[in-house]
């Protein structure tokens, strides 16, 4: 019962409980004690809601930053992760696969206020060895939800 609330509510985290018993097969009040005991065991870590800025007028810059870093002896990666995520700046820290360590994600007013993050905070942390910026330029899809507008096809049918 828990993987299907928990996929419910990851796609549409507003939904009625009264909708969700009915789904479920089942009363409120069992739909209520399931998602308080997933949020007490940090199974549920919040509710988000998800945001056109664009859309909304408002003008934010999202960087997704690569580091790469020294892990720290007997703590690995995880001291150097607390770190980075402990700054209000930063929305998610990654542990990745690949040519860098970790994946950092922030967003800022301009490319200068995150730039100057990078420079001024990330990077002269004694662990990190190196990063590589990347500016979000446009967002098409975001936690499963299709940002971009679909364009109608405008042709005429024919048939012969």
């Amino acid at each position: 019962m828990r993987e299907k609330i928990l996929s419910y509510i990851e796609t549409n985290s507003r939904i009625d409980m009264h909708d969700l018993a009915i789904m479920m097969g089942t009363d409120e009040a069992t739909i209520m004690n399931e998602l308080e005991e997933m949020e007490q065991a940090h199974i549920i870590c919040g509710y988000h809601t998800l945001i056109n800025w664009e859309k909304a007028g408002i003008e934010k810059v999202t960087a997704m930053i690569e580091v790469r870093v020294t892990p720290q002896r007997g703590m690995g990666f995880d001291k150097v992760a607390e770190r980075i995520y402990n700054y209000p700046e930063v929305n998610s820290v990654y542990l990745i696969s690949g040519g860098f360590d970790f994946m950092v994600t922030l967003e800022g007013k301009t490319l200068r206020e995150v730039s100057e993050f990078v420079s001024d905070k990330l990077s002269p942390l004694d662990s990190v060895l190196s990063t590589k910026t990347n500016f979000i330029l446009k967002k098409y899809k975001d936690h499963g939800t299709i940002m971009a507008e679909q364009r109608k096809d405008e042709r005429e049918l024919v048939s012969l």
